[in-house]
């Protein structure tokens, strides 16, 4: 089920040339690889979103692209360079958004962003920084004063008043009420739309994927077994829409199809004019997400009790030749 990265259409607003390039990518802990082969592409100018579950390796992808964690095997090239050779001048066209706040609690708002700039060469002016986050009012708060979407905006601006090439959002909204939540994405696609960033998202919110990402990665046991946007991921999970309406009988009828505008047709033309009640309800990420990863741990199973007993006891007792 794998779909190949496909070169960005034209009239998007993302350059074709790769800011991340990986190939082959390996990552073992002990005997027990994490990463097994991953080959990704994120586009300059794009916003990608690495989905997977627990334990699928996104954390450990995150830290090796960043230059934070050294890599079994494979290559990888972020911004022009391999990250487990950076240096100050490479760190310093990144940004990065953790999931959990930096403890800067004492600091008022305006000169923890100040401190935070003169470590970069271009950097914003802190008050033009709090404006585009929207915590102008808020810069002469202590940090530890903020509500909870507020520190999140601080944090957000902490990773780009650099003015970084590539920023990392890793599981950013995690504990987020449904506000702040729709107020965090209005900021990210306004800092995309004014600077032009390429960003790196993962998240276990399908929503917050599907309203933000250019294109999508789902990473299961070590690879990337399917990428594109969320129309290709959904045709090759075979995810179909939902056609719903009211019969001559007055009862409520439904239908699900690949192909949704050919089934409202026939229904326009038997009919003849409007649907009663007519509804299409398209597959969500969420539907494509679960699909996929059902399907692929169905095959996982099924290709273990094809190998026999004998020979998947064998596997599981010498784990460091079954992953070579």
């Amino acid at each position: 089920m794998t779909l190949q990265e496909t070169v960005p259409e034209a009239g998007r607003p993302f350059a074709p040339q790769p800011a991340i390039s990986v190939r082959g990518l390996r990552m073992r802990y002990g005997t027990r690889d994490v990463l097994s082969g991953l080959d990704l592409e994120v586009y300059s100018g794009e916003l990608f979103a690495l989905l997977g579950p627990n334990g699928a390796g996104k954390s450990t992808t995150i830290e090796i692209l960043e230059g934070y964690r050294a890599r079994s095997g494979g290559d990888a090239e972020v911004l022009g360079h391999d990250p487990g050779r950076e240096d100050t001048a490479w760190r310093g066209r990144l940004g990065i958004v953790l999931q959990a706040s930096r403890d800067h609690g004492r600091w008022r708002v305006g000169d923890l962003l100040g401190h935070f700039a003169r470590y970069y060469p271009r950097a914003f002016e802190p008050a033009e920084m709090l404006r585009l986050v929207g915590l102008t009012a808020q810069a002469n708060q202590q940090v530890s004063t903020l509500s909870g979407g507020q520190r999140r905006r601080l944090d957000v601006a902490l990773g780009v008043v650099g003015r970084p090439e590539l920023l990392f959002l890793d599981e950013p909204t995690t504990g987020f009420d449904p506000e702040a939540r729709r107020d965090f994405h209005d900021l990210i696609r306004g800092l995309r739309d004014s600077l032009g960033t390429t960003m790196l998202l993962t998240t276990h919110d399908m929503y917050e994927a599907q309203q933000l990402a250019d294109r999508i990665g789902i990473l299961q046991h070590g690879r990337i077994t399917a990428c594109g946007t969320l129309a290709e991921l959904s045709a090759v999970a075979r995810t179909r829409s939902e056609v719903i309406w009211t019969g001559p009988d007055g009862l409520p009828q439904r239908r699900l199809t690949a192909d949704p505008s050919k089934v409202v047709w026939e229904l326009h033309q038997q009919f003849h004019g409007p649907i009663p009640d007519l509804e299409v309800r398209r597959p969500t990420l969420e539907d494509t997400y679960l699909r996929m990863i059902t399907e692929d741990d169905a095959s996982a199973v099924s290709a273990t009790n094809e190998q026999g007993p004998d020979t998947a006891e064998a596997s599981a007792s010498r784990p460091e030749e079954a992953a070579a």
